[in-house]
């Protein structure tokens, strides 16, 4: 039943891990268990979460939108994994970057530091191509997984060369219009902020992590205002709020009927074949276990926990959101918090939640189901 992992979410944000949490089971198709629990907006009013809370997914944009479109791409055969990034942008024709592969770019193995306040060093978005080609690599290609944003920035700015236009409006006509969606957008409209869960009360936590890598932090208009229905992300509001590696905001409910895409027997926007490249283990040898996009179960310590199948795959999103799929039993787990919103520094680690989340709805799922997986 939905009460015990009801019951094990509030406890948490009764320990105030998060103020909110909305969840989403699925299996073959169909919603099996949901809730919303908690306030969406603490201040500067009350708000109740409910099913249709819109959440700033932050990185879930990054396999969502980013990762999907790509996946469009190379099944019309319009890209490949094995294209030299160089082949489409000249900046990176130097020997140090010259091997990078888009595949490296999707499974994080491209050697490019992790992050970087692209805000504080550019004045234009379109300044942010040549400054990722100038910054050094912390890896040689194929060398290591490192989760990065800056690949994601990268496969935006490609994808919007390649279709010539934002990657809002390419998410728009290719993703959100074909499975018609509602409420599922990048800057959602001013009308929606009461439906929306708020997020950070300034940009705090940015703003310290800039200070530790020794950035000048004087100059720069931070935000000091209740971050509520405006992306939270600092490289993405500094981008007007559309990325590829963040600023998509959507409910439980859209989130599911987009991670449908990713199984070979539910998508309506792939082919089945297509569908492998997110449960094939493309860094046997690495520290990680990666697909396209997504991060596999089979890695150590990963928040799909021990009650996935190791070929699982699933990403998470900073302001609190989850998504893991499992895919011989097209089992689908999303969770989305807003764990930023009401809390003083540091914000809580929530991957021991998410991995018990788990492990209840899949205990729940298989006792409905009699007892098999």
């Amino acid at each position: 039943m939905e009460n015990k992992i009801s019951d094990f979410l509030q406890s948490s944000i009764e320990a105030k891990d998060y103020p909110s949490a909305v969840y989403l089971v699925a299996e073959k198709g169909a919603v099996v268990f949901t809730d919303a629990l908690g306030f969406a907006v603490v201040g500067p009013e009350r708000i109740e979460a409910n099913s249709e809370t819109i959440y700033d997914l932050a990185s879930l944009t990054k396999p969502l939108v980013a990762g999907l479109l790509c996946a469009k791409l190379i099944k019309n055969g319009e890209m490949r994994l094995s294209d030299k990034l160089s082949h489409y942008f000249k900046e990176f024709d130097t020997n140090e970057k010259q091997a990078i592969t888009l595949e490296n770019l999707l499974t994080h193995t491209s050697g490019f530091q992790t992050w970087k306040p692209f805000y504080l060093i550019a004045n234009l978005k379109s300044e942010i191509l040549s400054l990722i080609a100038a910054e050094p690599l912390e890896n040689l290609p194929n060398e290591k997984a490192v989760y990065s944003d800056l690949n994601f920035l990268t496969l935006t700015i490609l994808l919007e060369k390649l279709h010539g236009e934002r990657i809002d409006k390419i998410a728009k006509r290719e993703i959100f219009a074909p499975l018609n969606l509602q409420n599922t957008f990048y800057n959602p409209p001013r009308e929606l902020q009461k439906r929306i869960a708020a997020s950070e009360k300034g940009n705090e936590y940015e703003k310290q992590m800039c200070i530790e890598k020794g950035f000048d932090v004087a100059n720069y208009q931070w935000r000091e205002q209740q971050i509520w229905g405006e992306v939270h992300d600092g490289n993405c509001y500094f981008m007007n709020g559309v990325s590829g590696h963040a600023g998509l905001f959507s409910t439980a409910f859209e989130a599911f009927k987009i991670a449908q895409q990713f199984l070979a027997n539910q998508t309506t926007l792939l082919k089945p074949e297509t569908c492998e490249l997110f449960r094939t283990n493309f860094t046997p040898n690495l520290n990680e276990a990666r697909s396209i996009a997504f991060q596999l179960a089979k890695t150590k310590d990963s928040t799909a926990g021990a009650a996935l199948a190791k070929d699982s795959f699933g990403h998470l999103g900073f302001t609190g959101t989850s998504l893991w799929i499992e895919p011989e039993t097209t089992r689908i787990y999303i969770l989305l918090t807003n764990r930023t919103h009401a809390r003083d520094l540091p914000f809580a680690n929530i991957n021991s939640v998410r991995r018990k989340f788990h492990e209840l709805a899949a205990q729940e799922l298989n006792r409905k189901n009699g007892g098999k997986p």
